[in-house]
Protein backbone atom coordinates (compact mmCIF):
# COMPACT_ATOMS: atom_id res chain seq x y z
CA UNK A 1 0.00 0.00 0.00
CA UNK A 2 2.65 2.53 0.86
CA UNK A 3 5.06 1.61 -2.29
CA UNK A 4 1.30 2.61 -4.27
CA UNK A 5 1.11 5.54 -2.68
CA UNK A 6 4.25 6.30 -3.22
CA UNK A 7 4.41 5.98 -6.87
CA UNK A 8 1.38 8.16 -7.14
CA UNK A 9 3.17 10.61 -4.88
CA UNK A 10 5.98 10.90 -7.63
CA UNK A 11 3.92 11.15 -11.04
CA UNK A 12 1.83 13.60 -9.43
CA UNK A 13 4.46 15.59 -7.99
CA UNK A 14 6.37 15.09 -11.05
CA UNK A 15 3.62 15.98 -13.02
CA UNK A 16 3.56 19.34 -11.27
CA UNK A 17 6.97 20.07 -10.89
CA UNK A 18 6.95 20.17 -7.01
CA UNK A 19 8.54 18.83 -4.07
CA UNK A 20 7.98 16.87 -1.29
CA UNK A 21 9.37 17.17 2.40
CA UNK A 22 8.90 15.20 5.45
CA UNK A 23 9.25 16.04 9.59
CA UNK A 24 8.94 12.69 11.23
CA UNK A 25 9.29 11.48 14.79
CA UNK A 26 7.73 8.50 16.37
CA UNK A 27 7.80 6.74 12.32
CA UNK A 28 11.40 7.28 12.48
CA UNK A 29 12.29 7.68 8.99
CA UNK A 30 9.99 5.75 7.19
CA UNK A 31 7.76 7.98 4.97
CA UNK A 32 10.97 8.85 3.56
CA UNK A 33 12.09 5.37 3.07
CA UNK A 34 8.83 4.83 1.68
CA UNK A 35 9.11 7.53 -0.90
CA UNK A 36 12.94 6.63 -1.92
CA UNK A 37 11.99 3.26 -2.20
CA UNK A 38 10.38 4.67 -5.58
CA UNK A 39 12.95 4.56 -8.27
CA UNK A 40 13.04 8.22 -9.88
CA UNK A 41 11.91 9.73 -6.67
CA UNK A 42 14.93 12.41 -6.40
CA UNK A 43 13.08 14.44 -9.02
CA UNK A 44 10.79 15.33 -6.14
CA UNK A 45 12.38 14.50 -3.13
CA UNK A 46 15.16 16.44 -1.90
CA UNK A 47 15.79 15.48 1.72
CA UNK A 48 13.60 14.94 4.74
CA UNK A 49 14.23 14.99 8.61
CA UNK A 50 14.00 12.52 11.34
CA UNK A 51 13.60 14.68 14.12
CA UNK A 52 13.32 12.17 17.64
CA UNK A 53 13.96 14.36 19.93
CA UNK A 54 12.81 18.06 21.27
CA UNK A 55 16.00 19.57 21.23
CA UNK A 56 16.30 17.83 16.61
CA UNK A 57 12.81 19.49 16.41
CA UNK A 58 14.03 22.54 17.37
CA UNK A 59 17.53 22.51 16.07
CA UNK A 60 16.65 21.15 12.80
CA UNK A 61 13.04 22.76 12.20
CA UNK A 62 12.62 26.22 14.76
CA UNK A 63 10.14 24.34 16.84
CA UNK A 64 9.85 26.58 19.81
CA UNK A 65 10.88 25.22 23.37
CA UNK A 66 7.65 27.96 24.30
CA UNK A 67 5.07 25.50 21.47
CA UNK A 68 7.08 22.04 23.10
CA UNK A 69 6.63 23.15 26.83
CA UNK A 70 3.29 24.56 26.35
CA UNK A 71 1.87 21.48 24.14
CA UNK A 72 4.20 18.58 24.05
CA UNK A 73 6.17 16.65 21.86
CA UNK A 74 3.12 14.69 20.16
CA UNK A 75 0.63 18.12 19.98
CA UNK A 76 -0.86 19.46 16.55
CA UNK A 77 0.65 22.32 17.20
CA UNK A 78 4.72 20.94 17.16
CA UNK A 79 3.25 19.14 13.78
CA UNK A 80 2.65 22.53 12.37
CA UNK A 81 5.79 24.10 13.34
CA UNK A 82 7.68 20.94 12.44
CA UNK A 83 5.82 20.99 9.04
CA UNK A 84 6.70 24.39 8.07
CA UNK A 85 10.28 24.38 9.36
CA UNK A 86 10.67 21.39 7.35
CA UNK A 87 9.36 22.90 4.24
CA UNK A 88 11.15 26.16 4.49
CA UNK A 89 14.62 24.20 5.23
CA UNK A 90 14.51 21.70 2.67
CA UNK A 91 12.76 24.70 0.09
CA UNK A 92 9.89 22.08 -0.91
CA UNK A 93 6.46 22.85 -2.08
CA UNK A 94 4.84 20.33 -0.07
CA UNK A 95 5.86 19.37 3.95
CA UNK A 96 4.28 16.45 6.09
CA UNK A 97 5.24 16.03 9.88
CA UNK A 98 4.27 13.58 12.39
CA UNK A 99 4.52 13.40 16.03
CA UNK A 100 3.36 10.66 18.31
CA UNK A 101 3.27 7.63 20.92
CA UNK A 102 3.93 4.46 18.73
CA UNK A 103 4.32 2.44 21.99
CA UNK A 104 4.42 0.43 24.22
CA UNK A 105 2.66 2.72 26.54
CA UNK A 106 1.23 6.55 26.43
CA UNK A 107 -0.54 8.09 29.32
CA UNK A 108 -3.66 8.80 30.47
CA UNK A 109 -3.50 12.48 28.69
CA UNK A 110 -2.16 10.79 25.85
CA UNK A 111 -2.35 7.63 25.13
CA UNK A 112 -0.78 4.88 23.04
CA UNK A 113 -1.31 4.97 19.12
CA UNK A 114 -2.03 8.37 19.16
CA UNK A 115 -0.48 10.59 16.21
CA UNK A 116 -0.63 14.29 15.29
CA UNK A 117 0.02 15.46 11.44
CA UNK A 118 0.82 18.30 10.01
CA UNK A 119 0.77 19.04 6.47
CA UNK A 120 2.58 22.46 5.14
CA UNK A 121 2.22 24.15 1.61
CA UNK A 122 1.54 27.20 -0.47
CA UNK A 123 -2.25 27.59 1.03
CA UNK A 124 -0.91 27.18 5.10
CA UNK A 125 -0.34 24.62 7.42
CA UNK A 126 -3.86 21.99 8.55
CA UNK A 127 -2.86 19.49 11.67
CA UNK A 128 -4.93 16.60 12.78
CA UNK A 129 -4.75 14.02 15.53
CA UNK A 130 -5.60 10.30 15.10
CA UNK A 131 -6.19 7.38 17.80
CA UNK A 132 -5.04 4.60 15.70
CA UNK A 133 -5.41 2.97 19.44
CA UNK A 134 -2.65 0.34 20.58
CA UNK A 135 -1.95 -1.49 17.88
CA UNK A 136 1.53 -2.32 18.54
CA UNK A 137 4.48 -0.31 17.69
CA UNK A 138 5.14 -1.72 14.53
CA UNK A 139 1.59 -0.96 13.59
CA UNK A 140 0.79 2.26 14.55
CA UNK A 141 4.27 3.23 12.80
CA UNK A 142 2.89 1.60 9.67
CA UNK A 143 -0.45 3.59 9.47
CA UNK A 144 1.06 6.58 10.69
CA UNK A 145 3.23 6.14 7.33
CA UNK A 146 0.45 5.36 5.23
CA UNK A 147 -1.51 8.02 6.57
CA UNK A 148 1.27 10.49 5.89
CA UNK A 149 1.70 9.27 2.58
CA UNK A 150 -2.35 9.52 2.19
CA UNK A 151 -1.70 13.22 3.42
CA UNK A 152 1.04 14.21 0.69
CA UNK A 153 -1.14 12.87 -1.82
CA UNK A 154 -4.28 14.91 -0.69
CA UNK A 155 -2.21 17.86 -1.03
CA UNK A 156 -0.82 17.29 -4.25
CA UNK A 157 -4.17 16.52 -5.78
CA UNK A 158 -5.80 19.68 -4.41
CA UNK A 159 -3.90 22.09 -7.03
Amino acid sequence: MSQTLAQAILAKAMAQGRTVTCAESCTGGMVAAALTDVAGSSDIFERGFVTYSNRAKQEMLGVTAATLETYGAVSEEVCAEMAVGARAAAGADVAVSISGIAGPGGSEFKPEGRVCFGLADASGVRCETIEFGALGRAQVRAAATRHALELILAALKRT
